[in-house]
């Protein structure tokens, strides 16, 4: 069984503000580095980890970010209003990329796709797709 995920972040301020204040993840204090965030989870951690700024210095993320969908792994976040989050994740100029199944995937700021789910017991906002 997953205990965890983490991703590895040029911005960790940057990015936390997005994991914090789109997705709604409230980040543990008590767990806090300069170079580490964990946040709360039901059951599953997810962390960002800074990278050493000797190597985040030689990296580009370009604005709106380049989509990396030839990573080996995406992530999946529950989320209250799936429709609702997509929207507002579109009007900070951030990709989505409507999938031909009809899934829609989001990019983060430095270009990590992910997916959002519906709350169980919520509705998903009007998407069809539940996702």
């Amino acid at each position: 069984m997953l205990d965890g995920a983490m991703l590895f972040v040029k911005d960790l301020e940057g990015m936390t503000a997005f994991y914090r204040d789109v997705l709604g993840l409230q980040p543990v204090e008590e767990t806090r580095l300069d170079n580490w965030v964990e946040f709360r989870g039901n059951g599953v951690r997810f962390s960002l980890h800074a990278i050493p700024t000797a190597i985040a210095s030689g990296i580009h993320v370009d604005s709106p970010p380049r989509p990396r969908e030839q990573s080996s792994a995406k992530l999946t976040f529950t989320v209250q209003d799936v429709d609702g989050t997509l929207k507002r994740i579109e009007q900070m100029g951030l990709p989505l990329l409507h999938r031909p199944w009809g899934g829609t995937d989001a990019v983060d700021p430095e270009g990590n796709v992910f997916a959002l789910s519906a709350a169980r017991g919520k509705e998903s906002g009007g998407n069809p797709h539940g996702f």
